[in-house]
């Protein structure tokens, strides 16, 4: 599984073009390359200051957000690494609240590459190698760091003393590398995948998760037994309710009125309150409830259902809402689709690009109902569904308008054709299917995340 990097700055881009061509490890499963080159680091990952690990299918990144949002509330510094970058590789390393700077990034990453060389290291484990390497450099209060495929044998596991985990939602994603059979392991998809998941849990720090699927449940109490881990489970031991629009967060005695969280979606509630029960649980960091309740109403993370400011590519179809999502499997599009059945009604189209990997039959039935026009197109840089196969697919399901453009300019005067036969209002234009179209769209828009 490769990733792509640029930078505006060719000190970066000389080291991301190094990292670019770092080999693609095929089969290597396991922490070994990882800590022998934490080891020649220094093991900074042992240096780091609190950490609070998060793993999941969905809603990884957006519980971080409010981690980092709830923390920052309360006065604290906090380290953040999350992956995958949208625009500028800068954004995968935020060191005490401000994204690295390019010049330190691009010593950094020449360190890094230099002392792991004769290792194959992979992208990845570079990239949390320099992130780790970082933190432990500057002083901060808390360190948050996203897990980036699975858990058991994903790179930031080498993490052995965090102060909580968490684990959001649940679903199939990355089956290739995560489904491989391996002996010991749980034979039912989604259970797999909540062991993967589970992986990063320590004897020693609470974990909390939202609550599992059911297939996925025995595994999970299984798991905590096995490893003595103190587990907090939504529904079990914590939950959130919905009272109109308050948004109440409970846990034993506690109960915290979260109120309407600043990221959209009803499934931003739960995921709030995942990170609400990471902080409640642990006790080495101080945060009041009235830091919470701030902090959901501050965290923000881009191309997760964002409206898109005025720009160079909004104004290509102007007078109308653009509505970004970095979504891309079958769980992420029940959660959109859950959202749009909850909007007023309106004119609503699409752009949408996927990757060939992805699952984007069962993504595109969910949400063609939704539309009333689609163009599909290339994801820049990858190895793409084909977007008339996407098209075609889309009018399978009733949709009556798709068509495809070879890029997001295009597609813009494809929907003004297919929308405006009669110069009817175009309404709302959705743009998602991968988070690396999303970053490019961003990039359009000239709307760089900070």
């Amino acid at each position: 599984m490769r990733d792509f990097a640029r930078s505006d700055s060719p000190a970066v881009q000389a080291q991301l073009d190094r990292l670019g061509a770092l080999s693609v490890p095929q089969g290597r499963l396991g922490l070994a390359t990882m800590r022998q080159l934490m080891g020649r680091l220094g093991n900074p990952h042992l240096r780091l200051p609190p950490v609070l690990h998060v793993a999941g299918t969905n809603g990884k990144g957006s519980t971080c957000a409010f981690l980092r949002a709830m923390l920052e509330a309360g006065g604290h510094t906090v380290h953040v690494t999350t992956s995958p970058h949208l625009v500028r590789y800068n954004e995968r390393i935020r060191v005490a609240g401000q994204l690295i700077s390019d010049e330190r990034l691009a010593t950094l990453l020449g360190e890094i590459l230099d002392t792991g060389a004769d290792l194959d290291p992979s992208f990845f484990e570079v990239t949390m190698a320099a992130a780790f390497t970082e933190f432990a450099r500057v002083p901060a209060d808390a360190c948050i760091v996203e897990v980036g495929l699975g858990g058991r044998f994903d790179a930031t596991n080498v993490i052995d003393s965090p102060i909580a985990c968490g684990i959001a939602a649940l679903g199939l994603d990355h089956e290739r590398f995560l489904l491989e059979p391996e002996e010991g392991t749980p034979d039912d998809p989604i259970a797999r995948i909540a062991f993967e998941k589970f992986g990063i849990a320590k004897t020693g720090a609470p974990l909390s998760m939202l609550a599992p699927p059911p297939a996925a449940l025995d595994t999970v109490l299984d798991l905590a037994r096995e490893k003595a881990i103190d587990l907090k489970m939504e529904g079990r031991d914590w939950w959130v309710q919905r009272d109109g629009i308050a948004n109440v967060y409970t846990q034993q005695s506690v109960e915290i009125e979260l109120g309407q969280p600043a990221l959209p979606g009803a499934h931003q509630v739960r995921n709030a309150g995942l990170a609400a029960a990471m902080l409640q649980s642990q006790g080495t960091i101080e945060v009041s409830a009235d830091a919470i309740r701030k902090g959901v109403r501050r965290a923000t993370w881009p191309a997760r259902l964002q409206i898109l400011d005025d720009g160079p590519l909004t104004r290509l179809i102007p007078h109308c809402e653009w509505l970004l999502d970095g979504g891309h499997n079958v769980q992420a599009a029940e959660m959109l689709a859950s959202y749009f059945a909850g909007l007023p009604k309106t004119p609503r189209h699409a752009i949408v690009g996927m990757l060939e990997a992805k699952d984007w039959r069962g993504f595109m039935r969910l949400l063609a109902p939704h539309f009333r026009s689609l163009v599909a197109v290339p994801v820049p840089g990858h190895e793409s569904a084909e977007p008339s196969h996407v098209a075609n697919f889309a009018k399978s399901c009733g949709m009556a308008n798709a068509a495809t453009a070879d890029n997001i300019e295009m597609a813009s005067g494809e929907l003004v054709k297919m929308a405006r036969p009669a110069n009817a209002p175009v309404g709302q234009i959705f743009v998602g299917g991968s988070l690396y179209l999303a970053g490019k769209v961003l990039e359009l828009n000239r709307q760089l995340p900070d």
